[in-house]
């Protein structure tokens, strides 16, 4: 208990991740060349198992399971996120694919499309219709990461560096779990913030990077509603505010996207617009990928690290 103005109150429960820190107050640092914006892609490439789990709907967000709902979302699999790597290789764009670990028996060949490209593969766990992390004993949650780490190393011969839960849901041990297994960062803290910064895990520390929940396609148009014209007026909005901000910190800008809703043909012209827009003032951004930011940052003199 502490006392203040004679009244007592309780402290609230924290975190005990990290401590709070102002962007105005921080020491500032640079990106490469100079640049004051990070800007990354991350679009979620998802498989669901039909019959059974949640996931979101086109009316809903959220369960019971229907065959129209699977269908939507297999679409991105068949059609979406292949247009869609047409569209980042005509604007030149590396990305991060944040991919269900069931996508590479589902749907190997599309995956194989974004690894030519040289994109970066983002854990994702097996898939977003299944048991959740936030549901998990810590056993079934460590067992899962290992599971899924296994299957992308074998797949794209190299280990994931990055990792966001299955529909946004870590549980209270994620980041110690992800960091016993060899992680280097996770997005899924990554919403309160525009730059990185580092958690307090078990046996050490974890780099978190910024995540959109706003810029987000899933609780934007299908949750909120939100038309693809409008999305797109979001991303641009939020770029031209970004850049003309006075403020020397430099920040993350990322971009959350999802295979079977933006790749859908008429919300794919307003992203393309967006996405046109950004690219005119590219000599201007550090265009990268999540796990470029994290080797970066973790790069940088210690006392310009936020911890």
């Amino acid at each position: 208990m502490a006392t203040f103005l004679r009244k007592e109150y309780t402290v609230l429960k924290d975190n005990n991740r990290f401590s709070y820190s102002g962007i105005s107050i921080r020491n500032s640092f640079e990106w490469p060349d100079g640049k004051r914006i990070a800007f990354y892609i991350a679009l979620n490439i998802e498989h669901f198992p039909f019959g059974e789990g949640g996931g979101i709907d086109l009316d809903r967000e959220t369960k019971p399971w229907s065959q129209r709902s699977w269908l939507w979302r297999e679409y991105g699999n068949r059609v979406g996120g292949w247009r869609l790597a047409d569209l980042f290789d005509e604007l030149h764009l590396n990305i991060g694919v944040i991919v269900n670990a069931a996508n590479y028996s589902h749907s190997p060949e599309l995956l194989d499309r974004y690894r030519k490209r040289g994109d970066e593969m983002i854990g994702h766990g097996i898939s977003n219709g299944t048991a959740r992390p936030i549901d998990m004993s810590f056993e079934e949650e460590t067992e899962m990461v290992a599971e899924v780490t296994e299957i992308m190393l074998k797949a794209d011969g190299k280990r994931p560096t990055g990792w966001l839960s299955p529909y946004l849901t870590p549980s209270q041990k994620t980041p110690d779990i992800l960091h016993a297994a060899g992680y280097e960062y996770l997005l899924d803290w990554g919403l309160c913030d525009e730059q990185p910064f580092w958690m307090q895990v078990d046996e050490g520390e974890i780099l978190t990077l910024p995540y959109p929940i706003e810029l987000n396609d899933q609780p934007a148009i299908v949750g909120r509603r939100v038309s693809a014209e409008e999305y797109a007026n979001m991303i641009i909005d939020q770029f031209d505010v970004l850049m003309e901000l006075k403020e020397p910190h430099p920040i993350v800008f990322p971009l959350s996207l999802h295979s079977f809703i933006v790749g859908q043909p008429f919300r794919q012209k307003h992203l393309k617009r967006a996405l046109e827009h950004i690219c005119k003032r590219r000599d201007e951004i550090w265009i990268t990928t999540p796990n470029e930011i994290s080797q970066i940052y973790r790069k940088l003199p210690d006392g310009q690290q936020l911890r």
